[in-house]
């Protein structure tokens, strides 16, 4: 994969939350060891601040 291409990868609200305390709690242990955090702050902003997207309504169109 080149570097400008992106995964997508939809989470419900728990996995959500799950994968930011995650995050967090690996970012506490970069900190506790003195090593840099930034790219792990980014990846945890991108995870919080990721757009939610209702799922649609299948719907039967044969029924129609």
């Amino acid at each position: 994969m080149s570097s400008d291409e992106k995964v997508v990868v939809t989470l419900d609200d728990f996995e959500q939350r799950l994968m930011v305390s995650g995050l967090t709690d690996f970012r506490n242990d970069l900190l506790r060891e003195d090593k840099p955090t930034e790219d792990i702050n980014e990846l945890i902003m991108k995870v919080i601040d990721a757009p939610t997207r209702k799922e649609k309504k299948k719907v039967d169109r044969e029924a129609r």
